[in-house]
């Protein structure tokens, strides 16, 4: 979701609302001298663009808008008037709140939930503490206002880790790439294991190492606390109900899933729940519906209404977040959405006569002590619904594990402790030290990756792959194609190597050489244009290159996955580049394409940065011809507002 799509609505919305004027007379004036003669540096066509025209009038109200859409030199222009006190509302995104010096007196939140690029997430607290930090400002204000609008039910773990949470850790995001690894083997006294193992990030985990002995110590000391008498054989039962409740969730993953399950979630049927580590125990089913759409390859994701015995204190709101189980009979019976797939884990053949509405107390009372008088009639376990007599599921996969539960069940029947009077105590023993045997395992684990030297086996991979596409010897020498990489530090050094020695560019003018390195510095997401031939057929070419390198990566055992190293390659800009080094105004351009204006001039810059390291990778070669056909790449975009002065220098 774009940023601008979140702030601009709001922005307008107060705009609209013709009484909402911030300031006076004389701030208008200045808003005005001050916009005008940052707009002086562009032409008068650019002055002509949607957000220079529309946005004055906002401005001379007192009301701001700041995202990363916005053109670069409208940003700036709002950044002056913000900082002078002359924006009296700002409606911004994360990145200006972050910003340490651009303090103000009320901060508000209009939710506690942000997109992060890929979904909807709560706000951590470090992000929180940064961003309201900025309320108050020194010298002005004796204190700094912070309003958060909750827009959507929270619950008091969300709350209590958003509002009191601490900062943020600070973790290297360190990561090998092939220029990385190319300009270290260029040095004769550095390697890059050296680099490796003196890295933050490397210091980072090894410096887990003594809180982790401290931990395996800890689980040691547990272990030897723990007895288990006739230790073996409670075990070898324990295992085996282990096995038989592993075979029970797969076989209700079969069950459960729309194609089968749907036809019996009739109202009033029996189901037991169980969300995350919360047992709802059985509940009686009220109705369903498909609560998502998804893709053609794709299971619909369905919402299971089941009437449960909720903690009377959590019934407020009938989220699954929000709702926890009664800890006895005293609780209430409230109807409850649950996931299909994540919630529900066993359906009984009972069905119970239950009211059309359930809104009244009494009528779920009644209900519940129907299920209460069920439950006291089947002390065993209610009866389940039979997969191949009931359900008619007709699989292979059930067939073969109600054979193995069989097995299994019959080695449990058969076993010593079966039936015994203190089978459970001894089971809880054995769980209670089974789980500190796992801990301790996995915690040696851990130990043992802290001690190596981490993103070696990525080292060796990316190695091997340099020396079947021969960009280094054996003796890790760099060759011709290796130096060329070494040059190309903004975008995929390896793919554009390629490109350059297979002669690609060679027969592309330079509208197209410019328009496919687009390819690899844009980022944002969108629906793919329709593009004409003579961009697409490059496209094409480019994509194939990508494939062979990499196939070649996961033959190298790469952690690499084809698609989604294809995917980098993102054409929606392509168009757009070719129409503007093509002579087009900025005016035209933004009209080919739905991302924002001040995304199209990031990645124009970024594109501007990308042919510089092309000219230098041509230059390399002595390929004289390629490097005058990237900088006349940089002569055609370089020019008018996308490359406008900046109003700070």
């Amino acid at each position: 979701m774009p940023c601008g799509e979140i702030v601009v609505p709001n922005a307008m919305e107060i705009q609209r609302q013709g009484g909402l004027d911030f300031t006076t007379e004389h701030e208008k004036k200045l808003i005005t001298e001050v916009y005008n003669n940052a707009m002086e540096c562009l032409s008068d066509e650019d002055r002509q663009l949607p957000q220079v025209a529309n946005i004055l009038p906002i401005l001379k109200k007192g009301i701001g808008i700041h995202h990363g859409g916005l053109l670069p030199i409208l940003k700036e222009t709002i950044e002056i008037l913000f900082s002078e006190n002359l924006i009296k509302c700002l409606f911004a995104t994360e990145t200006f709140a972050m910003g340490v010096n651009m303090p103000a007196k009320t901060v508000v939140f209009t939710s506690h939930r942000k997109f992060d690029g890929k979904d909807f997430r709560p706000i951590s607290g470090g992000e929180y503490i940064q961003m309201s930090g900025r309320a108050g400002r020194r010298g002005m204000d004796t204190k700094g206002i912070v309003i958060l609008m909750v827009d959507d039910q929270i619950t008091p773990a969300i709350a209590k880790e958003l509002l009191q949470g601490k900062a943020d850790a600070l973790n290297s995001a360190f990561h090998l790439t092939y220029n990385m690894v190319l300009n270290l083997l260029r040095v004769e006294d550095i390697n890059p294991e050296w680099l490796l193992e003196k890295s933050f990030y490397q210091f980072q985990h090894c410096n887990k190492v003594p809180g982790m002995i401290s931990d395996l110590d800890s689980l040691s000391e547990s272990l030897k606390e723990i007895t288990v008498d006739d230790e073996d054989s409670a075990t070898s039962y324990y295992k085996l109900r282990q096995q038989i409740e592993r075979l029970g969730r797969q076989m209700d993953q079969i069950i459960l899933s729309p194609k089968h399950v749907l036809p019996f979630l009739n109202p009033g049927r029996l189901v037991k729940v169980r969300h995350g580590k919360k047992n709802f125990g059985w509940g009686i089913i009220v109705n369903f519906k498909k609560q998502k759409e998804t893709g053609p390859d794709e299971e619909p994701i369905y919402r299971v209404d089941v009437l449960v015995n909720c903690d009377k204190d959590s019934i407020k709101k009938t989220s699954t977040d929000l709702a926890q189980p009664a800890s006895g009979s005293d609780g209430s019976m409230e109807v409850i959405g649950f996931s299909l797939k994540d919630c529900l884990s066993s359906l009984s053949c009972i069905r119970l006569m239950i009211p059309q509405k359930l809104t009244s107390a009494d009528e779920r009372r009644k209900c519940r002590d129907q299920l209460k008088e069920i439950q006291r009639r089947y002390p065993d376990g209610l009866p389940l619904l039979d997969p191949t007599e009931d359900m008619n599921i007709v699989d292979p996969k059930i067939t073969e594990i109600i054979r193995k539960i069989e097995a299994y069940e019959k080695r449990l029947f058969a076993h010593t402790l079966h039936g015994g009077q203190d089978t459970e105590n001894l089971l809880t023993q054995v769980e209670k030290k089974q789980k500190v045997l796992c801990g301790i395992k996995d915690k040696k684990k851990e130990l043992k990756k802290a001690k190596q030297v981490i993103q070696l086996d990525e080292l060796k991979a990316r190695k091997r792959v340099l020396r079947r596409l021969g960009y280094a010897t054996d003796a890790d020498v760099i060759e011709t194609k290796g130096r060329v990489a070494c040059e190309v530090s903004t975008a995929d050094e390896l793919l554009l190597t390629e490109m350059i020695f297979n002669g690609i560019f060679n027969t592309m003018t330079v509208e197209q050489c410019t328009s496919v390195l687009s390819c690899l510095i844009f980022q944002e997401k969108g629906d793919p244009p329709k593009l004409a031939e003579e961009l697409a057929a490059p496209l094409r070419t480019m994509q194939e290159c990508a494939k062979r390198i990499a196939k070649v990566s996961i033959e190298c055992k790469l952690d690499l996955e084809e698609e989604e190293y294809i995917k980098q390659i993102n054409p929606n800009l392509m168009d757009v580049v070719d129409a503007w080094c093509k002579g087009g105004t900025f005016k035209q351009i933004v009209e080919l394409t739905e991302v924002y204006e001040g995304s199209i001039i990031r990645a124009m810059r970024r594109l501007e940065e990308l042919l510089r390291d092309m000219c230098h990778a041509a230059k390399a070669i002595g390929n004289e011809e390629l490097e005058a056909k990237f900088t006349q790449g940089i002569e055609k975009i370089k020019r008018d507002i996308v490359f406008a002065a900046s109003l700070y220098l």
